[in-house]
């Protein structure tokens, strides 16, 4: 049977999350990768006890999570009932609708159909009442903003969910729906945008919306995919997972387009006394709109070296320079898979 670690809160970083009550620790445990039915169970259990025993208290999962969609959730449902049970008001457990999830016109989107049957779902899955947090993953084109916002409102007067948030949302559609959830006094606490030193355009798009409003943030993507580490400072590996083509976002073109500037960002590293990694970590935390970081492992080692960041968290104003000089050199990446 599990037993936490009792210093598990002593080096951890807790930061409040906007102006609301709650406090996330200052990295997450992301389900996106690792937690579906192809992946081994008994190493699912020892990455989430590793970060439970670090001090991470926020687990980031979504309806369509895998593979297969749902299993993620299964997959941590598991543990809830078993390992995890006697630390549940310990942990901050978030999931999401907005992506495919089942056949046919409502299993995706922002219908109220729609994030009302998935919130149920996730739940059945997780074994669980309620979540902490409940996302719209993304904003629907054809779906009206007030629909989406309601149906995320009545699971809070259903006890299905403590909080509200958004993700993938631009500024403008952040604002429109920040002024609607306002109305109905919805606690709307937190969006999830995708952030690292290669994707900074919710700097001036999103983050100054959520300054006024004085909401939070929790990124996803702080290493972009692995380019933001050592794994690809001398090309790409073999068994990467750029060389396999398994991800969407990464591709050798991506790799190839970014070498100089990731070699560069690790001398900065090295001089920090960190890896590329911590150094990449630590730069997401510096922005005081960011209240938590999402990582994902493969293995319980990996959380053990992110956490490290927490060691060196300041930035001098030369070294914040240098980066920025270093990024404006680098041309614009193209995302788009071939």
């Amino acid at each position: 049977m599990y037993s936490a670690n009792s210093k598990r809160y002593d080096t951890m970083v807790y930061n409040r999350v906007g102006q609301s009550g709650l406090k996330l620790s200052a990295f997450g445990l992301g389900f996106w990768h690792n937690f579906g039915s192809v992946d081994a169970y008994a190493q699912q259990q020892k990455i989430v006890h590793q970060a439970f025993d670090l001090g991470i208290t926020y687990y980031d999962l979504a309806n369509n999570y895998g593979p297969v969609p749902g299993s993620a959730e299964s997959n941590f449902g598991k543990m809830m009932a078993t390992d995890m049970k006697p630390y549940r008001d310990e942990m901050i457990i978030a999931s999401k609708a907005g992506y495919d999830m089942w056949p046919g016109p409502y299993g995706n989107w922002g219908s109220r159909k729609s994030i009302l049957a998935s919130a149920d779902q996730s739940l059945q899955r997780l074994g669980l009442d309620y979540v902490d947090i409940f996302y719209s993953h993304r904003p629907d084109p054809e779906t009206p903003v007030t629909e989406t916002a309601l149906a995320l409102d009545q699971l809070v007067h259903q006890g299905k969910a403590l909080y509200i948030g958004i993700s993938n949302y631009s500024g403008t559609q952040t604002k429109q729906i920040i002024d609607i959830f306002e109305a109905l006094k919805t606690p709307f606490i937190i969006h999830q945008p995708r952030y690292n030193l290669f994707n900074r355009q919710v700097e001036t798009d999103l983050f100054p919306v959520l300054q006024a409003h004085h909401k939070a943030a929790v990124c996803f993507s702080p290493l972009s995919q692995g380019l933001l580490t050592d794994k690809y400072l001398k090309g790409i590996p073999q068994d990467s997972r750029a060389a396999k083509s398994t991800s969407p976002f990464l591709q050798p073109k991506q790799v190839e387009s970014t070498l100089k500037t990731v070699r560069a960002l690790n001398n900065i590293a090295q001089k920090r006394g960190q890896t590329l990694a911590e150094m990449a970590l630590a730069w997401n935390l510096r922005r005081p709109e960011i209240a938590c970081v999402l990582v994902g492992a493969s293995r319980p080692a990996q959380l053990q070296d992110d956490v490290k960041a927490l060691d060196h968290l300041e930035f001098s104003k030369t070294e914040l320079a240098e980066i920025d000089q270093i990024l404006e050199q680098q041309a614009p990446i193209d995302w788009r898979r071939n």
